[in-house]
This record gives structure tokens, C-alpha cells and sequence, in this order.
């Protein structure tokens, strides 16, 4: 064992003296002797800490995420959560809301601080990343400064028209670094929004100016959750790896669960704010929904009649009232102000709102086995939150089908480098 150096290997271990004097319990006059050389450590000493060594190498190794990624319009971490669960690793969180920034932190707590305002942070200072992921707002684009430039016989492209807008900031952080792939999720009208220009403007400068292989597709939640939500998703990637979403496979809508999976139970253990013991209630059933959650007199005889009136005039607008074995209407964001687009059914009495926990269900954030979503914030802001949010399982199968092709793009570049350093 000449050959191995006990203060090297003390090192690389990241102990001080005093750390692995303690940890060999021996003193540290005796740790400082065996690194001068005054006296031998005992070979089984030597072998521990090159086992220790062996064992972090081993650790990283299965513990090393496959690729990493940024999280940008996080909200309350819905892409990131099905992204992880592909083996990447978020580096970079962006969300300017203080409120999601609170549910996002109590569910990735020991991780990176979250940036709030993008648009105030340079490109330069995002650390380099394999995908880029975000949610990003759909703002109508100003073509004040196009016609401009036109009036001057100037040239203009489509990242100019985009300036102004939340989507520019997605352009200039991915031409500076120049991810291998990227995921961006919007509302399904983003097609059709500003007569089909907003969207041209999106994929022009995707492609035409960034050059990535664009693949986009609106996918309906309805299949995984109990939820109709469709949204677009668009994909890009550096390289062409004939990735594309037609040929791929998700939950159909007409399947998949309905409202009964998501609703509290009975034989759920209470959870105070949502659901009552029958300590609370008097009653014999194990937990009940908190009776704030039913709609007021005055609220329900509200929608009642203004369901009524619309109704007078051949329209379509109100209320809708769902069954366990239903599925319900898309959660939106205003949900806080009546419900009135998932009204649950209560024999007996006057409908109820969902609560933020059957919320964060019906969003596909809380799984069989696994520890529910914390939810740190008011029912008014929950609401808000997950109306905003995505459906977590359309995330994760998405995740997993982009995976093989970040690997396999990873892979060539690495392969690329070795040869131009040979």
C-alpha cells in the first residue's frame, strides 16, 4: 500500500484533520504523523478511505442526472416535476409571482434560489443547460416597430417582432446558449390568437432565425386526469432527430379517470384545512369536505338565475354541475370567485367548490404512494395557481418521449468535442 498516500486520499475525501482524527478515533498529533511520514497508518485505514472514494464515484454516477434543464414561467413547478421524473435535473428556476415562488419552494425546498423578473436578467448570467423548458404567456406582438423598420427600407426578422414580448426573452436566452432541445407550453388558441400571426411570428423565429427542427401538437389532459384541458406544446431541437409528435401516443380523451378519483373520501385521513373529523362535525363518516367549500344561498340562487337567463337567449353560458362519475369542464384560474365551472353535486344540499387538494389531483400533481403537494398559500391563491398550471402525467410522458432524442443528441456533441481536443 506504498502507493497510496494517506493525506491525499484524506483530502479527496474532503476531511480535515480534525475530522478524520475523529473519524478513525484517533488524535490528531497521530493523523499529522502518518501524513509526515513520522509514523505508518494502519493499511485497513487506507483502504477505507479509498472505499469511501470509490463508493462517492459510484454515487455520482447513479445520482448524475442524464441532462439538465431550466425552468423558466415556472409557476408552481408542473413541467419540472415531469421533467424530473425523466432523470433531469432542474439548474434554473425563473417566476416572478411571490405566491407561486412560496408553493414552488415548499415542494423543491434544498435546491437553487428562484429569479423573479426574466425579463431583468441577462442571458449570460443563466447557467448553460441541455433543454429549456417554459410556460410561457401568450402576449399579442406590437407591430409598431416592424412597420418602422419597413418605412426605413430596413431589414427586420421575426426575433424583432417578437421584442416586447415574454416570448423574446425565451429567443434571446436560447440563441445564447444554444440548448439541445426545448419544450414551450401555451393555451390551445395561441394558433389561431391574432389571426394565426402570433404563432407564425413563434415558429418563424424558432426555426428560421435559431434553426431548431420544430414539432408542435395540442394535447387534451382529459385522458390522464378528469379535466377537458387542452394545450399546445411545442418542441424543438438543435439537431434533426426526427422526433415527431404526430407519431406518438398519449391517453386517449375518451378514457381515463373520472371526478370519483380525485375527491376526497370518507376514508381519507383528514386534513384540517380541507376535510373535517367527525370530531369537528358530528358525523359518522370518517372525514367530510369543510362545509365552506358548499356554495352560499345567495351564490348558488346567483348562478342559478344567471344560468337561466342565458339560457332565454339560446346561449350556453353557466354553471356546470358534475357528478363523481363525470368529467369535469377545464380548470381556469378565476376558480376562486364562484366555482361555477366545476360545481361538485351534493345530495341534500347546495353544490361545492373543489378544494385546492382535489385541485392539485385533478392537475395530476398528487399521486397513489407519493407524498401529497404541499399547498403553503390561501384557497384563493391555490386556485389561482393550479388554474395556471399543467397537467403533470401530459408532462411526464412528454419528457419521457423527448428523453432518448436529448440523450442521443448529448451523446454526438460529447463525441464531437473528444475529437476536436484529439
Amino acid at each position: 500500500m506504498d502507493d497510496l498516500n494517506f493525506k491525499e486520499l484524506r483530502e479527496r475525501n474532503g476531511l480535515s484533520i480534525e475530522e478524520a482524527a475523529n473519524f478513525f478515533r484517533v488524535c490528531t498529533k497521530t493523523v499529522r504523523r502518518w501524513e509526515s511520514g513520522e509514523t505508518t497508518p494502519r493499511a485497513t485505514d487506507l483502504f477505507v478511505l479509498q472505499a469511501l472514494i470509490d463508493q462517492k464515484i459510484e454515487t455520482n454516477k447513479i445520482n448524475k442526472p442524464e441532462f439538465t434543464f431550466i425552468d423558466l414561467f415556472a409557476g408552481i413547478g408542473g413541467i419540472r416535476k415531469g421533467f424530473e421524473s425523466a432523470g433531469g435535473k432542474c439548474i434554473f428556476t425563473s417566476e416572478w409571482n411571490e405566491y407561486a415562488q412560496k408553493t414552488y419552494k415548499a415542494n423543491f425546498p434544498d435546491d437553487h434560489d428562484i429569479v423573479g423578473d426574466i425579463t431583468q436578467i441577462e442571458a449570460s448570467d443563466i447557467p448553460s443547460h441541455d433543454v429549456l423548458l417554459a410556460g410561457f404567456p401568450c402576449q399579442p406582438f406590437s407591430l409598431a416597430g416592424v412597420s418602422k423598420k419597413i418605412s426605413l427600407g430596413r431589414e427586420h426578422g421575426f426575433m424583432d417582432k417578437a421584442q416586447g414580448t415574454l416570448f423574446f426573452d425565451v429567443l434571446r436566452i436560447l440563441k445564447h446558449h444554444r440548448p439541445a432541445a426545448f419544450l414551450l407550453e401555451n393555451v390551445k388558441n395561441l394558433k389561431s390568437h391574432n389571426k394565426g400571426d402570433t404563432f407564425a411570428t413563434i415558429i418563424g423565429a424558432l426555426e428560421n432565425e435559431l434553426g431548431y427542427k420544430i414539432s408542435y401538437r395540442v394535447i387534451d389532459g382529459k385522458g390522464y386526469v378528469p379535466q377537458h384541458r387542452e394545450r399546445i406544446f411545442i418542441v424543438g431541437f438543435k439537431e434533426d432527430t426526427s422526433f415527431d409528435f404526430d407519431k406518438l401516443d398519449f391517453a386517449p380523451p375518451d378514457k381515463g379517470p373520472v371526478l370519483s378519483s380525485i375527491l376526497h373520501h370518507e376514508s381519507e385521513y383528514p386534513e384540517e384545512q380541507y376535510t373535517l373529523s367527525p370530531a369537528h362535525s358530528g358525523a359518522n363518516a370518517n372525514s367530510h369536505v369543510n362545509a365552506k367549500y358548499t356554495l352560499s344561498e345567495k351564490l348558488w340562487s346567483y348562478l342559478k338565475a344567471y344560468r337561466a337567463k342565458h339560457k332565454a337567449k339560446g346561449n350556453g353560458f353557466g354553471y356546470s354541475l358534475n357528478t363523481p362519475n363525470e368529467k369535469a369542464r377545464t380548470l381556469s384560474a378565476r376558480y376562486h370567485k364562484d366555482g361555477s365551472e366545476i360545481l361538485i353535486a351534493q345530495e341534500g344540499n347546495r353544490p361545492r367548490r373543489l378544494t385546492p387538494r382535489e385541485c392539485a389531483r385533478l392537475m395530476g400533481y398528487d399521486k397513489c404512494n407519493q407524498e401529497p403537494m404541499k399547498i403553503p398559500v390561501s384557497d384563493t391563491r391555490a386556485y389561482q395557481q393550479f388554474g395556471n398550471s399543467v397537467v403533470v402525467p401530459v408532462i411526464e410522458d412528454i419528457a419521457r418521449y423527448m428523453k432518448p432524442h436529448i440523450v442521443s443528441l448529448l451523446a454526438t456533441s460529447k463525441n464531437l468535442k473528444q475529437k476536436a481536443a484529439e
